[in-house]
């Protein structure tokens, strides 16, 4: 893919440089990487092969940039739909089919009609045809259980399973970034 401005996107990297966040991986348009730079909120680590001009100045377009402030990640995620499809790594926790996210829906284990409650303990990630074929039913009346039990997962826990889901364009600058502190495998 070729860079041009309008998809010159710049990877944010924490004061630590490490990204943001891995899914959706942390990117902000070149309007805004340029804005921080210029109020000395970012410092740029890589840049693009594209320049914005004005009358008095020239720049490279930043293509990695990282805060000067570090900013320490949530304690505890927020319940959301994706958030409960990236914890189950977008995958029907009752056939173990992975599937893409428009495709899917979450699931109450024990059903509300029968006193279950909205929460990460009873709601897993479900194609359309296991929801409708569970129903509302409970996992013993049904025959449907989940592989894995739902349980809150931890903020670190979202980040590693992000990084499994890479975004369709990865800039060359920004490789080193996203796999620096992955765990090599013993040879």
């Amino acid at each position: 893919m070729t860079v041009t401005l309008e998809n010159a996107h710049a990877l944010v990297l924490n004061a630590d440089f490490r990204p943001l966040s891995y899914f959706p991986l942390s990117l902000w348009p070149w309007q805004e990487a340029v804005k921080a730079v210029f109020l000395d909120r970012v410092s740029v680590v890589s840049e693009y092969d594209l320049t914005v001009r004005s009358p008095s100045f020239v720049m490279r377009v930043p293509s990695v940039i990282s805060l000067k402030e570090y900013i320490p990640a949530a304690r505890r995620p927020a319940f959301t739909r994706f958030n409960v499809f990236l914890r189950d790594r977008f995958t029907c926790q009752y056939c173990g089919e992975p599937f893409p996210s428009h495709e899917l829906t979450f699931d109450h284990v024990i059903p509300r009609s029968r006193g279950g409650r909205t929460t990460w303990t009873n709601v897993v990630t479900a194609c359309g045809s296991c929801n409708l074929l569970k129903g509302n039913r409970l996992p013993i009346e049904s025959g449907m259980w989940p592989k894995h039990r739902p349980h809150e997962p931890t903020t670190h826990l979202l980040q590693e399973n992000g990084r499994s889901f890479p975004p369709n364009f990865l800039h060359h600058s920004w490789r080193d970034f996203l796999y620096w502190d992955t765990e090599l495998d013993p040879a």
